[in-house]
């Protein structure tokens, strides 16, 4: 068992390393940089590369990488030895300031949206001091910002880092309006990973699995999470090493992973870490999935982190729980009467505010095809963008709303009526997981976010439209007389609630009265990632990026472009791959099974010709009509793929991809599971849901 004392971030050139190596001045000098957002000056750059280097080599790195997170979502690297030739025929190993801060890949093969066309090569990595370094197979990982030779961002990172540098300046306008002042106020995330972990054997013949990363197709197992034994069950040994191993191997990245369970669907399970600032804790998921998939394989399983590997069962998300802070004090912690917290109250409604202002943007940046199948069903959020307060919460808002006095009621001590068992307090409000967006304590959690995403998008456009409502609070608020400060502060936070209490539900979101009530209420409901981005591209949506420089006209729209053609090239691959297999799998094996009853019924009839065999043809009857049904559809998903290709314009392949074609590959799919209830287990060509989902 690893001393997890002893091993916790030891892999990780951070704050504690850099004080013990840095000289005085120059840790100081950082610190301001890191902390204060002060600029970096090339030679504090010089002192702390040549430090890096020396600690990176004594713990066995050779080479150094620019780690950054392209347009595409997941993290790029590219690795240079600190080798440095001499004259004599030796070597010594360098790393320079420069190279520690500037990084030069090629920026034309990475996804632009037209930002950078194929000739243009030439973009730049910037170190980002403010995510401590780590090292990870004995290579030097730097996280970066990536740009192109222009200046436009080219990654999920830059964006990320000026939302919160908008929404701290904001913040602490609104803070010193209180009288309390800080030089930064910090977005803290903490980012819940779910994940399926199947047999590798199992995967390996699965060709729907490997190239996708779900099962285009596969009935119904006969026991699927019906009788709720998972959720929180006994870890099965093989699983509970691989997590011990994926925990020590994260906190010697100094990942604080905290908690580990089984989830509700047999094979799927969860790993959640403590808060950190946002910018690092996005960092710390990227490299969680990344040694998920890694380690998975020592143990003869697959990681599966696609939002819906199977279906009939439920899919996995990423819990995207936010907050802020300053000087240490969580900004959205109520306090035992939150009815006179006047400073949560003005920050809560600028998150409601911002919600509900800028809600399509939020659904926006949970939309991809694979989370299209999670969202909406029945387990997970639906596509409809609405908060969950609770009922403390709930009532105080209700009496602003409505000009009433309201008390806080006393926590309620629990007694179970056990004299063994300890009496404890009760919180204020139940837990909602129907809702998207949900109050749980002293954070919010966005729960549409899929498993399989990069969280940057989502904490971008909510740190940005935070920031677009606090701004518009110090506004109105900083040329109103201290005296009466109070009094105004709280009419705006009436006001405000006033005019976007549509946004606050706290029922039951898996309802069928639901979507009805949303659509009253005026509420955005994109079903699909083709209705859902559109909005990234309104002229809404380029005002307020722009009015807090996260991103220029052509920065946004670079990012639609690249979201419409991950989410086009990704329903290719799946059409490719389930017409693929219709033809050289299912159908074969269909007509196989086929072919022996009808040899079954010749030969027995050739023996006795007054046999009952009316069970063998009604079967042999099921496969023929299931395999011309297969055929019909497997011909109108050929003929529709092959029109969609045609179309030049992205948005327009998107429509036809979610509204024409996905209904078709539903009815394939349809026809082709019906089928595994029929042939023999022998002829039917890949593993069945029975088998994936209960190895032993």
């Amino acid at each position: 068992m690893a001393n997890v004392q002893q091993i916790y971030g030891e892999m990780v050139f951070d704050e504690h390393t850099m004080q013990e190596r840095l000289p005085s001045a120059t840790f100081k000098q950082l610190m301001r940089t890191i902390k204060d957002g002060a600029p970096l000056d090339l030679e504090v750059a010089n002192v702390v590369a040549h430090a890096m280097k020396e600690w990176a080599i004594e713990k066995g790195a050779t080479h150094y990488t620019h780690w950054f997170q392209p347009l595409s979502g997941i993290t790029s690297e590219k690795h240079d030895s600190f080798i440095d030739p001499i004259d004599d025929g030796h070597a010594i190993m360098s790393f320079s300031g420069k190279e520690l801060i500037q990084g030069e890949p090629d920026a034309s093969s990475f996804p632009s949206g037209g930002l950078r066309a194929t000739f243009e090569a030439r973009g730049y990595t910037a170190w980002d001091p403010t995510s401590f370094a780590f090292i990870k197979d004995e290579v030097l990982c730097i996280p970066t910002a990536f740009c192109s030779y222009n200046g436009e961002a080219l990654d999920k990172k830059t964006p990320l880092l000026r939302s919160m540098r908008a929404v701290s300046d904001q913040a602490i306008r609104v803070l010193e309006l209180f009288g309390e002042s800080c030089q930064r106020v910090v977005i803290t995330l903490g980012a819940e990973q779910e994940y399926f972990l199947i047999s590798e054997d199992d995967y390996k013949r699965r060709l729907d699995l490997v190239l996708t990363g779900r099962t285009l197709f596969g009935y119904s197992p006969c026991k699927g999470q019906e009788l709720e034994d998972h959720y929180f069950g006994a870890i099965r040994p093989t699983v509970n090493n691989f997590m011990k191993e994926l925990d020590d191997e994260l906190w010697k990245l100094g990942v604080p992973a905290k908690t580990k369970h089984n989830e509700v669907a047999p094979c799927q399970h969860e790993l959640a870490p403590l808060f950190a600032n946002a910018n690092r804790a996005i960092d710390q998921n990227l490299l969680t999935m990344e040694e998920m998939r890694l380690l998975a394989s020592h143990y003869g399983l697959v990681c599966l982190e696609h939002e819906k590997p199977f279906e009939h069962i439920n899919g996995s998300g990423k819990h995207n729980n936010w907050s802020m802070s300053a000087n240490g004090k969580n900004l959205l912690e109520p306090g035992e009467h939150p009815m006179q917290n006047l400073r949560f109250l003005v920050f809560l409604a600028g998150v409601i505010q911002a919600v509900d202002d800028y809600q399509e943007l939020l659904r926006m940046s949970a939309a991809s095809a694979g989370n299209d199948h999670r969202l909406g069903a029945n387990e997970a959020p639906p596509a409809i963008v609405s908060m969950f307060l609770g009922d403390e919460l709930g009532r105080v808002v209700d009496a602003l709303i409505q000009g009433k006095d309201y008390t806080s009621h006393d926590r309620v001590e629990m007694d179970l009526g056990v004299a063994e068992l300890p009496n404890f307090l009760k919180d204020n409000s139940d837990r909602n997981r129907t809702s998207p967006f949900a109050f749980t304590g002293n954070k919010f959690e966005f729960r549409m976010p899929g498993s399989e995403q990069n969280l940057s998008d989502a904490n971008m456009v909510l740190n940005t439209a935070m920031a677009k409502s606090l701004k518009e609070f110090a506004d109105e608020m900083e040329g109103v007389p201290e005296e009466s400060f109070k009094s105004a502060a709280l009419d705006y936070v009436k006001r405000t609630l006033r005019d976007h209490q549509r946004i606050i539900f706290n029922g039951d979101g898996y309802s069928d009265e639901w979507p009805i009530e949303a659509e009253k209420r005026g509420l955005a409901n994109h079903k699909n990632t083709a209705d859902a981005l559109p909005c990234m591209v309104t002229q809404k949506s380029l005002d307020l990026f722009s009015e807090f420089n996260v991103l220029d006209e052509a920065e946004l729209k670079s990012r639609y472009e690249v979201k419409l053609e991950k989410y086009n090239k990704t329903m290719n691959i799946e059409i490719r791959t389930m017409k693929r297999l219709v033809r050289r799998d299912y159908l074969p094996a269909i007509n196989d099974f086929a072919a022996e009853i009808a040899r079954h019924i010749a030969e027995i009839k050739a023996v006795m010709p007054n046999a009952d065999l009316s069970n063998q043809e009604t079967k042999l009857s099921a496969l023929l009509e299931g395999a011309a049904e297969i055929n019909r559809h497997l011909g109108k998903l050929h003929e529709l793929h092959h029109e969609s290709l045609e179309i030049a314009d992205q948005q327009e392949r998107a429509n036809m991809n979610a509204h024409k074609i996905v209904p078709v590959m539903d009815a394939l799919r349809h026809a082709v599971d019906e089928m595994e209830l029929i042939v023999e287990r022998k002829h039917w060509p890949v593993p069945t849901y029975n088998e994936i989902l209960f190895y032993a």
